[in-house]
């Protein structure tokens, strides 16, 4: 796995290059100081990774990472900076993870465990697609990122639930945790897998795998329970006759 660390403080990108060394098999192509550089780099060299501080000369961090998003081998993106402030920006280009300095290891060891599960699953993606077009979920070992505290949370995305709609935002539920996404809850949905995920009710989007009974309710209407959560939650007339084919009730 090859990546890049864009960092002008030089001790700070020395630290972080030790510390990806000493508990990754993670390979440092280049270190950079100036973000024009990077983009540079980019047009002539692919990487798997880059991290990536959001004060750096030239080019703002955040500006560089949303039109790294864009290129076709999509780098995974790992924001490190001193400001917390930079949270939601950081989850809206769908960073991998956003490290506050100054580094605490055990933080950047996790970190560098979910990277490298998360890039060796890419790595077989082909066959699990090809497995989908078998018969196998093409939703299976995908992974979400999830707002929690103003840090990203790389979370399997069998672990959630459902999402509700709340305002303008959406709350997402596993089975301990409850999240708080800054967007309404038709793009949450759109970032879930259809094999798995059923957009029941203007308010709710469920997770197919986690009912646990389908209960009749009124109106020719269900209530769905879910398993291990002590919630139902509704299913809508207008989305009755698709869920009964999803079901095939």
């Amino acid at each position: 796995m090859k990546a890049i660390i864009v960092e002008d403080e030089f001790l700070a990108q020395q630290e972080l290059s030790y510390l990806i060394k000493q508990h990754s098999d993670i390979t440092i192509e280049s270190t950079f100081d100036d973000g024009l550089d990077v983009l540079k780099y980019l047009q002539h060299n692919e990487v798997d990774a880059i991290f990536l501080d959001i004060n750096i000369p030239s080019l703002d961090g955040v500006w560089l990472a949303q039109n790294i998003s864009k290129f076709a081998h999509k780098p995974y993106i790992i924001f490190i900076t001193a400001y917390k402030e930079h949270a939601v920006e950081a989850f809206e280009v769908e960073a991998f993870d956003y490290i506050l300095k100054p580094y605490h290891e055990s933080r950047i060891i996790t970190m560098l465990r979910k990277l490298e599960a998360a890039w060796q699953q890419r790595q077989v993606a082909p066959a699990v697609e090809t497995g989908a077009h078998a018969g196998a979920p093409r939703g299976a070992q995908q992974t979400i990122n999830l707002m929690k505290d103003e840090r990203i949370i790389v979370t399997d995305i069998n672990n959630i639930y459902y999402a509700a709609a709340q305002e303008k935002v959406t709350l997402v539920y596993t089975r301990r945790e409850e999240f708080i996404m800054p967007m309404n809850i038709t793009e949450f949905c759109s970032r879930l897998p259809e094999d798995y995920f059923f957009r029941c009710h203007r308010s709710y989007c469920v997770n197919l795998t986690k009912i646990r009974e389908i209960v009749p309710w009124f109106n020719n209407t269900y209530i769905l329970r879910l398993n291990d959560l002590d919630f139902e939650v509704p299913v809508s007339r207008s989305k009755i006759k698709e869920f009964r084919s999803l079901m095939r009730l």
